[in-house]
C-alpha cells in the first residue's frame, strides 16, 4: 500500500513509510521545507486545507505559495516570515493572528507553529530545514468575534444600567437633602417658636408664684426641661441640615464638624489642620453637601470602629486655576483588611465612594490590622456647566 502523503527522499524507505503514516494520522496540516524554503513533504490534511494535491506543492517555495500576503492584502516579505525564521535563525514560533492562502486565491485564519529540523553530523548539529504545522481557525475566530460582540453589548448594558442607577441615587439623594432642609426649617420655625413661647410662659408663671416655693421649684424644673428640649431641637436641626453650611460655607462647616467631633470624642486626641488657598470660594449645592456628608461618615466610622487614641485630620484646598479639595483622616486604631474595606456589604464605604464619584471625586482607604486606617478624599472644585445644584 502506497502512502498518500507526498514525501521527498529525506530518509530511508522504511523511515519515510513510517513518517508518511504518522503524517496521515493527524488532522492538522503539516509540511516541511529545506534551507531554500522549498516544500519537501506535506500531508494530505494540509494539502486539502490549501486546495492543492500533495504533488503540486512539492519543491514549491511555501512562503510564496501560501504566506505571501497579510490579511489586508499587503505584501508579506519572505524575510519577515516566522516559518522561515525557524531554519534561518533557529527561532521556533507559534502564530495565531495571520492567514494562509489557498490555491483559489482565498485565505483563511490560521494558527501555525514552526520548528527547525536539526540533524546531528560528525561536525555537530546542522539545521537542514523546518517543519510547520497549521490549522484552520476561521470558526474559532468567528466564535471569538461573536463572543466579543456579545460581551461588548453586555458591558454597554451594564454601563448604561450603572449610569441609570447612579443618576437615580443622585436624584434620591437630592430629594432626601431637600426633605431634610424642609423638615429642619419647619422644626425651627414651628417647634422652635413654640418652645420659646413656652419658656416665656413658664418664666411668667414662675414670677407669680414666688411666694409658693413648691410651685416655683416646679416652674424652674419645667424651664430646665424646656431648655433641654431647645438644645435637642437645635441638635436635630443641625443633623438634618447644618445652618453653618448655608451661612458660612463648606470650609467653615468642615472645621466646625471636626471641632464638634473632637469635643464629643474626648478619648481621642484630634490634630486638625486646615489650609485653604487664597481666592478659592467654597462650592455650593450638591457638591458641598456631598463633601460634608462624606466627612461626617468618615468621622462616624472612626468613632464607631477605629478604637483609636489619636486622629489626624488634614483639610487642604489647592491654588487656582484648578483647585481641588483634599481631606485626609489618619487614625492609629485597630485597622482593617483591604477585603473588609472593599466587601460588598460595606455600605458606608460604598456610599462615600458613590457620593464622591457623582461629582468627579475619588475616595481611597488604606488600612491593615493593627496599623490604623487612612481615608483620603479628593474632590475637584471646578463645577461643570451642566452640573445641577442640590438644595
Amino acid at each position: 500500500m502506497r502512502p498518500s502523503a507526498a514525501i521527498a527522499p529525506l530518509a530511508a524507505p522504511d523511515s519515510r513509510e513510517r513518517l508518511a503514516l504518522l503524517l496521515e494520522s493527524t488532522g492538522e496540516g503539516m509540511f516541511g521545507v529545506d534551507m531554500d524554503g522549498r516544500c519537501v513533504f506535506i500531508n494530505r490534511a494540509g494539502a486539502q486545507m490549501l486546495g492543492y494535491a500533495p504533488a503540486e506543492v512539492l519543491q514549491r517555495n511555501m512562503h510564496a505559495l501560501i504566506h505571501h500576503s497579510h490579511p489586508d492584502g499587503r505584501h508579506y516579505p519572505e524575510s519577515d516570515c516566522p516559518i522561515f525564521a525557524a531554519f534561518r535563525q533557529g527561532l521556533p514560533c507559534r502564530i495565531d493572528d495571520e492567514v494562509l492562502w489557498r490555491k483559489d486565491g482565498s485565505s483563511f485564519a490560521a494558527e501555525y507553529s514552526s520548528h527547525p529540523i536539526v540533524e546531528q553530523t560528525p561536525d555537530g548539529p546542522v539545521t537542514t530545514g523546518a517543519v510547520a504545522t497549521f490549522v484552520d481557525i476561521s470558526r474559532r475566530k468567528e466564535a471569538w468575534a461573536l463572543l466579543r460582540g456579545i460581551n461588548a453589548q453586555l458591558e454597554a448594558r451594564v454601563e448604561e444600567r450603572t449610569r441609570q442607577l447612579r443618576e437615580l441615587a443622585a436624584h434620591l439623594e437630592t430629594v432626601r437633602e431637600t426633605e431634610r432642609t424642609r423638615i429642619a426649617r419647619e422644626i425651627h420655625d414651628e417647634l422652635g417658636s413654640l418652645l420659646v413661647a413656652l419658656k416665656l410662659d413658664v418664666g411668667w408663671l414662675g414670677k407669680r408664684v414666688a411666694d409658693k416655693p413648691e410651685l416655683q421649684c416646679k416652674c424652674q424644673g419645667m424651664g430646665g426641661l424646656i431648655d433641654r428640649a431647645v438644645d435637642n431641637v437645635g441638635r436635630i436641626i443641625t443633623d438634618l441640615r447644618p445652618s453653618i453650611l448655608d451661612h458660612q460655607g463648606l470650609w467653615a462647616a468642615l472645621e466646625w464638624q471636626a471641632q464638634e467631633f473632637a469635643a464629643s470624642a474626648s478619648e481621642i486626641e484630634v490634630d486638625l489642620r486646615v489650609h485653604v488657598a487664597a481666592g478659592v470660594a467654597p462650592p455650593e449645592g450638591g457638591r458641598a453637601i456631598a463633601v460634608f456628608r462624606i466627612f461626617q461618615e468618615m468621622l462616624s466610622n472612626v468613632a464607631r470602629h477605629a478604637q483609636a487614641r489619636r486622629l489626624e485630620i488634614r483639610i487642604t484646598v489647592d491654588d487656582p486655576p484648578d483647585p481641588a479639595l483634599y481631606v485626609e483622616l489618619r487614625d492609629d486604631g485597630v485597622g482593617a483588611t483591604p477585603e473588609a474595606l472593599n466587601a460588598s456589604r460595606s455600605y458606608g464605604v460604598m456610599g462615600m465612594r458613590e457620593r464622591a464619584a457623582q461629582f468627579g471625586g475619588r475616595l481611597a482607604i488604606d488600612g491593615a490590622p493593627g496599623a490604623g486606617t487612612v481615608v483620603r478624599l479628593q474632590m475637584p472644585l471646578q463645577v461643570p456647566l451642566h452640573e445641577g445644584s442640590a438644595p
